[in-house]
């Protein structure tokens, strides 16, 4: 044999003994990790669901209790008293509204009953279909929960046959047992929920469940099944599953399914995930078959490209070696293609993805953080807004109905002058003294109002007019500084509006009224507020139940800490008798 032939077959039988060996080992170790891999991503998965039905739970649970407010109507539920046809009516209509208001609490929320003592159904609905209330008196399951032990509860899947329109499908159905003061079952609340809502699947599962063949089942305490994600995904529909009559929530043969279970911290629900071994045993044979060709490929590629096997190995590791220090910098540029199509050409592939990806997501969280601001800025200054026009507005009405005076057509042209301010500040730089006629506009609206009790005393140097504000500032104080500080039409007030900058190219923009002032309460109550403009900057949510506790002073800080960030924000000092001062910290731009 040739020393050239010698030479070939003691690089193959170098290179392919081992390659064989490490298959081998691979294979099995690959076998061992993908039912070790399986058994985790369906634990992992189970403690998601676990979590998310806590979540669950517990948001029911303080939405049935929300119900528990109204004592009155509970006791008056519970009373064995005979109602007259008023009384009758009345207690219906309340009870409407208590439904309508908790039906509001969650959008899933289509169908809401409460059943008092003496059997009276009372329901909202939003949907065409309404409960036959004999039939849904009638059903076993609903007869037991006078009985339950538990205030709280949660049944099994259920059909839709107590319905008017007797459609298909199945419920779940969530409520609380309602107690009165005494103890005494007073009657109950149901809500009745689409099973799809406990879990509603996302792409990840379909996707592992397709992968792994996983099914998630969900029991309740007393064993009744309450939902099984093959019908939640489509395989079977939810009347299958309650006519199957099989019991899933029963321990299957162990050597023929992996099964993983959790519950609830309230022990209410119990999770089953089960993931058949038939299917791991197939993914397994798919894994030999694809290590006996990329053993026979690789012999192939082994012979034919060995000597060109280090120019095709170091060429792509050196661009990707390149790319990944300009990553380190802070350049996310993606590897140039090339003509590899090994391992190495799919893990550039990778990468590439992956450096798009990233730097996409950089940009997005970018422009959503952006987009969360502006919504916010958005929001709050349209909660303020509406209330001083429907006040101005007010006054004007007011003063037309007294007299018929001149003065109402001095107002509506002072309210057009804010119309015009308000309106016209868009594409144009929003500056001190923009806010500054505004708030004069606005106080002569007032004096006219008040037959002239109020003075605005104007002490701004130029070069604090001309910086830049967010707007609608000024104004919401001087009204605060009216609507709480107006002694009444025997003592005018004094409004004054100073500034001053500061050596950290800040200004600062003092109010100060000589009202009535606060009490200590009012004022720690207002710090207490102002407290919470930091936490609460990215909050869309109504607070409509603050209106009356200083919600224009927190708007104005929340918006400063939103569009200049610390440490700008607003203050303020009272004294009771004397006056109160409100101090705005702002960058000078």
């Amino acid at each position: 044999m040739k020393f050239q032939h010698k030479l070939m077959a003691g690089y193959l039988l170098a290179c392919v003994i081992p390659l064989i060996i490490v298959s081998a080992i691979i294979f099995r170790q690959a076998a061992v990790e993908l039912e070790s891999s399986s058994e985790e991503f369906a634990a992992l998965y189970t403690s998601q669901i676990r979590i998310s039905l806590n979540k669950f739970m517990k948001e029911y649970d303080q939405i049935t209790k929300s119900v528990l407010v109204d004592n009155d109507l509970i006791y008056r539920l519970g009373g064995e008293r005979r109602l007259s046809i008023d009384e009758m009516i009345l207690q219906r209509v309340t009870v409407q509204k208590l439904l309508m208001r908790v039906a509001l609490l969650e959008p899933e929320i289509s169908s809401l009953m409460l059943i008092s003592r003496d059997n009276t159904v009372y329901q909202y609905t939003t949907t065409t279909s309404r409960v036959n209330e004999a039939a849904l008196l009638s059903q076993a399951w609903f007869k037991r929960l006078r009985n339950a032990d538990d205030t709280f509860f949660i049944t099994g899947l259920h059909d839709r046959m107590y319905y008017e329109d007797k459609g298909e499908g199945a419920v779940v159905t969530v409520g609380r047992v309602l107690l009165n003061s005494d103890g005494a079952y007073a009657g109950v609340l149901l809500m009745d929920l689409d099973p799809f809502m406990l879990l509603p699947l996302d792409n990840d599962f379909v996707q592992a469940r397709d992968k792994y063949g996983i099914s998630v089942v969900i029991s309740n305490h007393l064993g009744e099944m309450v939902y099984h994600s093959e019908a939640a995904s489509g395989r079977m529909t939810w009347t299958q599953v309650l006519e199957s009559g099989r019991d899933y929530t029963r321990d299957a043969d162990r050597s023929e399914r992996i099964i993983l279970s959790e519950e609830t911290e309230s022990g209410e629900l119990f999770i089953q995930t089960e993931i058949p071994r038939s299917k791991l045993l197939l993914r397994i044979s798919k894994i030999q078959a694809v290590t006996v060709v990329v053993i026979l490929v690789s012999c192939l590629i082994i012979t034919l490209i060995s000597m060109g096997l280090s120019y095709y190995i170091t060429r792509p590791i050196q661009a990707l070696r390149k790319s990944m220090k300009k990553a380190e910098g802070g350049q996310y540029v993606p590897i140039p293609d090339h003509q590899s199509n090994d391992e190495l050409g799919s893990l550039v592939q990778s990468y590439n993805q992956m450096i798009v990806t990233i730097r996409t997501l950089i940009e997005d969280v970018y422009v959503a953080e952006i987009k969360q601001r502006k919504a916010k800025l958005l929001a709050l200054q349209n909660q303020i807004n509406p209330h001083m026009l429907y006040n101005t507005l007010e006054s004007i009405r007011m003063k037309a109905l007294a007299k018929d005076d001149d003065e109402v057509a001095d107002m509506i042209k002072i309210l057009a002058r804010m119309f015009r301010l308000a309106l016209g500040k868009e594409g144009r730089q929003h500056l001190v003294k923009h806010e500054v006629q505004y708030t004069m506009n606005y106080l002569q609206l007032q004096n006219i109002r008040f037959d002239h009790r109020f003075k605005l005393h104007i002490r701004l140097p130029e070069e604090i007019q001309q910086c830049s504000i967010i707007p609608l500032v000024l104004q919401p104080i001087v009204e605060n500084s009216i609507n709480h500080g107006f002694q009444g039409y025997n003592q005018p007030m004094n409004i004054t509006i100073e500034g001053m900058c500061t050596g950290d190219e800040g200004i600062v923009i003092r109010i100060t009224d000589d009202g009535i002032g606060m009490l200590p309460a009012k004022q720690a109550e207002l710090q207490s507020l102002l407290k919470d403009a930091e936490s609460d900057k990215y909050r869309l949510e109504p607070t409509d139940e603050l209106a009356e506790k200083g919600l224009g002073l927190k708007n104005i800080a929340e918006r400063i800490k939103l569009h200049y960030g610390n440490p700008y924000d607003l203050s303020f000092s009272s004294a009771y008798g004397i006056g109160t001062t409100v101090e705005i910290y702002i960058p000078r731009t």
